[in-house]
């Protein structure tokens, strides 16, 4: 048997094709509420899409070259902070000669050279310990930072290695156990030397410690700056949506009691006949 065709009435298939339309979008809204997004495909805006991508792209881009001058900034934190370190050594090793140079004393002479010896077998340990994920600026000059602060590599920061172990500041053990003054004003000349090259080691990577901190904060800012804008491009106001998802539900109700209406309508004219 042939199935029957079905003739709907035009009020009917008016209330139909509008009941159809709002499922329809309905079912878009629902996907924009559980995504959190206005645009999931280029389907829904190419240009947008597309946009967000290159902008996203390039926020993960400098993601990891911001994970690499975060390296940068403790690597050359460690330094510096290495260099206080020894500064303060030094001091204390000036403080013995200078001590030592006043007393007559051999016997106490030459326990201030002990100790002296000792404090910089001490600055050597500090300049072995001043290192971070195998990089120490302040061991050797074959030690060097590079840090790159933009994709293709155009702006970088290299920041070499300085010597500061009692080596490297030409810091001698204390000579003939300091039994002469003239041993004893060598060491302090030396020691003088040797803060007057801390000083301006520590006033070198402390300034590349503070630009590489900047750069740092600016990558942060840019990388937040990309993916905000490709977040206005894509992201929806879930806000907005809820209240549309609302409106539209209403709608389908009533679109569905309107056909039904209709339905009942003309089922009351066939019975007259």
């Amino acid at each position: 048997m042939a199935d029957l065709p079905v003739n709907l009435s035009a009020a009917t298939r008016t209330n139909l094709l509008a009941l159809t339309k709002t499922t329809s979008l309905i079912g878009k809204t629902q996907e924009r509420l559980s995504t959190g997004l206005k645009v999931n495909s280029a389907v829904d805006n190419a240009i947008a899409f597309f946009q967000a991508r290159s902008l996203n792209d390039r926020a993960t881009d400098l993601k990891n070259l911001k994970d690499d001058i975060d390296i940068g900034v403790s690597t050359l934190e460690t330094a510096v902070s290495g260099i206080e370190s020894i500064q303060a050594l030094v001091s204390q090793m000036k403080g013995l000669a200078l001590a030592a140079k006043s007393d007559a004393d051999t016997t106490n002479r030459s326990k201030s050279a002990v100790q002296f010896n000792d404090l910089r077998g001490q600055l050597d340990n500090l300049a072995n310990d001043s290192s971070f994920r195998g990089t120490n600026l302040i061991k050797g000059a074959n030690n060097n930072l590079k840090v790159a602060f933009s994709e293709d590599g155009s702006s970088t920061l290299t920041v070499t290695g300085i010597a500061s172990d009692s080596s490297g500041l030409s810091l001698a053990v204390a000579a003939g156990n300091w039994a002469t003054d003239a041993n004893i004003e060598t060491a302090i000349n030396d020691l003088d030397s040797a803060l007057t090259t801390l000083r301006s080691t520590a006033s070198s990577l402390g300034t590349n410690a503070a630009v590489m901190s900047l750069r740092l904060d600016f990558t942060s800012n840019l990388i937040n700056s990309l993916e905000g804008g490709a977040g206005k491009l894509v992201n929806a106001d879930l806000n907005a949506e809820s209240a549309a998802l609302l409106t539209l539900q209403t709608r389908q109700q009533l679109g569905t009691i309107g056909l039904s209406i209709a339905q009942q309508s003309e089922q009351s004219i066939l019975r007259l006949f």
